[in-house]
């Protein structure tokens, strides 16, 4: 998880991405390439899927801009194919860095699944506080949307 803070005002519909240029950023570049994929699956109004590929099995992609947050992109495509599971439909995971021309792999393990399940509770835990969790100041806030709300 990346900021406890972060999650507990989104949660609690307080949003600051509309703000951010590195979020206006990020999008020009998701809108930018694979301009040929259908883009913006949305399953249970619940998860936003980049694009998809179908062949032998399902792939799902993640389109980001660079690889400074390459832990929390990995288990958001985790818990993507943990929520897929669930419903019923195995899938696979891809994460694309198309600046850098990278992709990443990702594949829910049993021992990565069991990961998502403890991460939820966390999650759960932090979204039932009635209060706003303490900052924590890590190397990446300087570029969050949510830097002016916390440091100001």
């Amino acid at each position: 998880m990346v900021c406890k803070r972060k999650l507990w005002l989104f949660s609690h519909t307080i949003g600051m991405e509309q703000e951010s240029e590195l979020v206006s950023l990020g999008k020009l570049v998701h809108e930018s390439t694979y301009r040929r994929m259908k883009k913006g699956v949305l399953i249970d109004s619940k998860i936003a899927i980049d694009f998809i590929r179908m062949g032998n099995k399902l792939v799902l992609h993640d389109v980001k801009k660079s690889r400074k947050l390459e832990k929390a992109h990995t288990y958001q495509l985790l818990y993507y194919l943990y929520y897929l599971k669930e419903k019923g439909v195995e899938a696979e995971g891809i994460i694309d860095y198309p600046k850098i021309r990278r992709t990443k792999e990702i594949i829910l393990t049993p021992e990565k699944e069991e990961e998502i399940k403890k991460i939820l509770k966390d999650i759960k835990k932090i979204l039932n506080r009635e209060s706003l969790p303490e900052i924590e100041k890590k190397p990446y806030c300087r570029k969050c949307s949510y830097f002016e709300f916390c440091w100001a």
